[in-house]
């Protein structure tokens, strides 16, 4: 029977691959919906139309709204806290918050709509995403304006108030996706080509560390 032995060993793969694509294609089309509907407007049927995928596969993956949304604002999160690797191990802030400037403003550009799902909720009070705020997020701050701090002792950037730094960093880098319909309209009604994009990250980066007093 090798023919059944290959099989056999061929479908748990497949099933993964299956899985993952359908999540996928879920998390993309929950991504779009609520950031245009809000959790409220969304429904799982419009999200199931969006995705191109029966109702009946996001209750298989995701029970329930609730679930679906929780896990599109996990993702943005998670992604965000990638972005902030760059902090870890940088020789000082040139090195660090440039990279950082640059890793979220490439985020902002390839998910915004997921950017805009979690200003949504945060605007109004954190309903759903309180506890990522009370744990996750306020030790990931800590531990950045720790790592800030380090860098103005050591003069390598100007005595600022480490958080608000942060808060800068976040607001005008997720400002080129959360305002995207603006900037668009401001750009003549065109979205931001590669050349305008890298153009406004190298802006946004020397403003900022030229601020700080980093160079």
């Amino acid at each position: 029977m090798p023919g059944t032995a290959r099989i056999s060993r061929i479908r748990p793969g497949r099933r993964t691959d299956i899985r993952q694509q359908n999540e996928r294609l879920i998390l993309d089309a929950a991504e779009r919906v609520f950031a245009e509907a809000g959790f409220g407007g969304a429904t799982m049927q419009l999200i199931a139309d969006m995705a191109g995928l029966p109702k009946a596969n996001l209750h298989y993956y995701f029970p329930t709204k609730e679930d679906l949304y929780r896990r599109v604002v996990q993702n943005i999160f998670e992604i965000w806290l990638d972005a902030a690797s760059s902090f870890d191990g940088a020789a000082g802030p040139v090195e660090g918050i440039g990279a950082y400037v640059e890793a979220k403003m490439d985020i902002s550009r390839r998910h915004p709509h997921g950017s805009k799902v979690w200003a949504a909720e945060v605007m109004h009070g954190a309903p759903v995403i309180q506890d990522y705020l009370e744990t996750t997020l306020r030790q990931w701050t800590e531990g950045r304006m720790a790592v800030i701090q380090r860098w103005i002792d050591e003069g390598q950037m100007a005595p600022i108030d480490p958080r608000h730094l942060l808060y800068m960093l976040w607001a005008t880098t997720q400002h080129y996706a959360d305002f995207g319909h603006q900037i668009e309209t401001l750009n003549q009604g065109r979205p931001l080509t590669d050349a305008q994009w890298r153009e406004a990250t190298e802006s946004v980066k020397q403003i900022i560390l030229r601020g700080i007093g980093a160079i």
